[in-house]
């Protein structure tokens, strides 16, 4: 497990991010990412960058007052359920 702190990015953290799960982080491992939270959008914008990218987000918590930390993990994660598809399965 290895811990990246972003902070300093402010809201251009993504592409950074992606480049350390790729070239950094091998294939089951876990990395912990710090973040400014500066606007809140930048929360669910992280959450679907990681899905989008193949990877799995274990854990997304409030660090401090103004800081967000990430724990992702470098496996495919579990494909997404649409409300279309529970409606079938019943």
């Amino acid at each position: 497990m290895e811990r990246f702190d972003l902070r300093h990015l402010k809201n251009d953290f993504y592409d950074r991010m992606l480049e350390l799960m790729d070239k950094q982080i091998s294939d089951g491992e876990n990395a912990i990412i710090i973040f400014e939270i500066g606007d809140f959008e930048n929360i669910q914008k992280s959450a679907d960058v990681i899905y989008e990218a193949g990877y799995t987000l274990m854990n997304s918590i409030k660090y401090t007052e103004v800081d967000w930390t990430l724990v992702i993990k470098k496996v495919a994660p579990e494909p997404k359920v649409v409300e279309e598809d529970k409606e079938e399965v019943k």
